[in-house]
């Protein structure tokens, strides 16, 4: 088995907040992440891909039709936008990095094609703090 890892980047805001709580109990929670006026991040997402290399190619997925679909489900939706109010996949969605890497496994998943799996979604918020998802484990 090998596993072929892109990295694409976008850059979007996002505020923790919980509607049920008080502001003074999402600012003990989520600290500056509550912040009224919103914050941003630059993102990096990893996505990884597992299989067999193809005899004819030596490819476990071409790298350039992972961009393609990464870009098209996932960043053209993100980039430069409020996770919070413009991102459809997010509605309702507290948007966590946790969350975010939830929903962007979601939105790749049926587009993977069959000769390969998603093996992993690796989101990093910031250089120190990263979230990576494996799917549901059952």
């Amino acid at each position: 088995m090998v596993y072929l890892t892109r990295q694409e980047h976008f850059n979007a805001a996002h505020k923790l907040f919980n509607p049920a709580w008080t502001k003074e109990e999402n600012e003990a929670v989520f600290g500056v992440c509550a912040n009224e006026n919103w914050h941003g991040h630059n993102y990096n997402l990893y996505v990884t891909v597992k299989g067999f290399p193809h005899p004819d190619t030596g490819f476990v997925y071409d790298v350039k039709k992972l961009s393609v679909l990464m870009k098209e489900h996932v960043i053209d939706y993100l980039d430069h936008r409020n996770l919070n109010l413009d991102v459809p996949f997010l509605t309702g969605t507290m948007c966590s990095t946790e969350n975010l890497a939830i929903a962007i496994w979601n939105q790749l998943l049926p587009h993977i094609p069959e000769n390969v799996q998603l093996h992993c979604v690796k989101l990093y918020e910031t250089p120190r703090i990263y979230v990576e998802y494996f799917g549901k484990q059952e």
